[in-house]
């Protein structure tokens, strides 16, 4: 495969590599008992969801590069040095160094669905026999949120310092791919601690949810459940150390409660080079969830101060965007049922060109009203429609269970390169 060097400078610049999972058994592989600590608020139907995400992939096939965690996974491991390494830090990391040994065994292709779709607890002692545990190595439920695990800003990519533990097997995973595959060029910088006491306490959260580029030298990053303060100032210093340019970080504070908005991207996403889509709540109207503008300049910090939100943060910094509404603006019951199901979630793959669900039908009317042309996934696949033939559109996909999941167009995408915007 060509060599990909690893690019983006912003959200909206024409999409030329993504990395994708397809959901497998490993979203199946749960009860209603322990789906809460896999993240889950239900269980998914995996043959809908399948389905769901087939229009995804069809779409971005059409316009991009596209590329599976799964067989990624397995070309890396074909190399005795990296598997040797990844499987005992996946191991020690969940502490069953012992069992490194006997993954060892296995073909690289099954190793790698295994370490995607869970080790079965082999019950071959009393401990094992009477442990409620089904599998020695968890499935990993939440890989189909490609979006989390790591983050792309410029040349280089940002290992995802996951909040919770389940996750954590992810950014193992996505951080050796990219050290690793012949098929990318990038750095990568991880903001855990070296050593595994420092690593384990630290407060540093950093997921790719709340992580967005603006533009070269600007970046929009949500503090709240998954991403700590701690985690932004791993970035802030990098910045420091990195460059000597000005660099602007806008911090938007974001809730708690409930699940909805456990990233930045399901209240604020970019969809042009001078449009966003928001969810006026928490955005545009009086609350306590602050939004902080970080200025850098030559290697430090110049000034820290609260700005009224973000689209008159970054119209301060040159980019004016026209806010679009999420759910319209007629009803606020509608804005957060919308919300709820990721209506402000929208993945751009070219400026003015975005992928969502189509359930949110009043988000889409609001975008339709600004130029937006709604297309169904179906028709871009068959080759019925094209992209090309609109400067604005919205492309539509299923998501009655996608949805459900917790995540929408933006999540299920991790893109690794984009063409520069004018």
């Amino acid at each position: 495969m060509e060599k990909i060097k690893t690019s983006i400078t912003s959200e909206t610049g024409r999409l030329e590599a993504v990395i994708l999972h397809r959901p497998g058994p490993e979203v199946e592989n749960m009860t209603p008992q322990n789906a809460e600590r896999a993240l889950y608020s239900d269980i998914l139907n995996l043959s809908i969801a399948v389905k769901e995400y087939d229009q995804l992939k069809g779409v971005l096939d059409k316009v991009s590069r596209t590329f599976e965690v799964q067989d990624l996974l397995a070309e890396i491991l074909a190399d005795e040095g990296v598997k040797e390494k990844l499987v005992r830090d996946i191991c020690c990391n969940e502490d069953i160094c012992s069992a490194a040994g006997l993954l060892m065994e296995l073909h690289p292709e099954h190793l790698s669905r295994q370490l995607i779709e869970g080790v079965p607890l082999v019950r071959d002692n009393l401990t094992k026999y009477l442990s409620d545990e089904r599998f020695l190595l968890r499935p990993l439920h939440n890989l189909f949120f490609t979006r989390d695990s790591a983050m792309g800003v410029n040349g280089s990519m940002i290992v995802g310092r996951m909040a919770n533990r389940v996750r954590e097997r992810e950014s193992l995973i996505m951080e050796a791919i990219f050290n690793h595959h012949p098929g990318f060029e990038t750095t990568t910088f991880n903001p855990a601690p070296t050593g595994a006491e420092a690593a384990a306490n630290s407060p540093a959260t950093l997921e790719g949810g709340d992580f967005q580029v603006g533009r070269k030298d600007i970046l929009v990053i949500g503090t709240g459940v998954r991403t700590s303060t701690q985690g932004i100032d791993f970035i802030l210093e990098k910045i420091k150390q990195t460059t000597r340019e000005r660099r602007h970080i806008i911090v938007q504070e974001l809730p708690s409660v409930p699940e909805s908005f456990i990233h930045l991207d399901m209240v604020f996403t970019f969809l042009d080079r001078d449009a966003c889509m928001v969810y006026e709540p928490i955005i545009f109207e009086l609350n306590r969830y602050r939004t902080i503008h970080v200025e850098i300049d030559n290697g430090r910090v110049k000034n820290i101060t609260q700005e009224a939100n973000i689209p008159q943060c970054l119209k301060k910094l040159g980019l004016d965007l026209k806010p679009i509404t999420c759910g319209g603006k007629a009803d606020t019951w509608i804005q957060e049922r919308e919300q709820w199901h990721s209506g402000a979630n929208f993945f751009a793959f070219a400026p003015g060109k975005v992928i969502g669900y189509e359930r949110n039908i009043h988000t889409l009317n609001e975008l339709n009203k600004n130029g937006f042309e709604i297309i169904s996934a179906r028709d871009i696949i068959t080759g019925k429609k094209s992209p090309e033939d609109y400067q604005r559109c919205v492309v539509t996909i299923a998501g009655s269970e996608l949805a459900r999941g917790g995540g929408g167009a933006r999540c299920m995408t991790m893109p690794v390169r984009r063409m520069e915007v004018d």
